[in-house]
């Protein structure tokens, strides 16, 4: 199994998972403008689904052509509304808007990953994981967000399954690691074919 990977992002939690499965890792953001890409690939009618899987190999390739011959994994996260692509808010008036488009529906959190080596994919995955959020008053929402920093809140989305997120949702489905940012299973799988 290789022993060391580059990680193409600053989630403390995709970081994380990592170290709790045993998989040494560096840390070199890659810095892209996610924002930009996804306006350009959204105007193109992309899925979310496509947005991810871009967006993981984009900040997997920029990162391993400046560290040749390493593995870089990159990572993207996005929820999917009905088609619509759901991004992390820029502030807690957007984080309350997210909520309320989510409250009593389905949507799906869709985690991509890329290992690229030498500007160049060599590994992709995607992922989705089903939720369900129950039926809240917009005052059931101001309080739980109220309860959460705005680090966390910025950092990893709308809620945080790991906490205080889980009451949120009636259903959920899939692999929590996915939920989380980081389908860490596939990638062990991947690692160990790897010397």
């Amino acid at each position: 199994m290789l022993n060391k990977i580059i990680l193409a992002s600053k989630s403390k939690v995709r970081k994380s998972i990592l170290d709790e499965n045993n998989i040494a890792s560096d840390v070199i953001p890659s810095n892209i403008d996610e924002e930009i890409v996804k306006e350009s690939l959204i105007k193109e009618k992309a899925s979310p689904e496509i947005i991810s899987k871009n967006l993981a190999e984009l900040k997997a390739n920029k990162v391993s052509l400046k560290e040749l011959d390493q593995h870089v994994l990159g990572a993207d996260s996005v929820i999917d509304l009905e088609g619509e692509l759901i991004s992390k808010p820029e502030n807690r008036e957007e984080a309350l808007v997210i909520l309320k488009k989510l409250n009593g529906k389905k949507h799906y959190l869709i985690s991509s990953v890329c290992i690229s080596k030498n500007g160049s994919m060599i590994w992709n995955y995607t992922d989705k994981a089903e939720l369900t959020m129950k039926n809240f008053t917009d005052e059931d929402l101001e309080v739980y967000l109220s309860k959460i920093p705005d680090k966390s809140l910025f950092a990893y989305n709308v809620y945080q399954i790991e906490g205080e997120g889980r009451k949120l949702f009636s259903k959920i489905s899939g692999d929590e690691n996915t939920i989380m940012g980081l389908p860490v299973l596939k990638i062990k799988e991947y690692l160990k074919t790897q010397q």
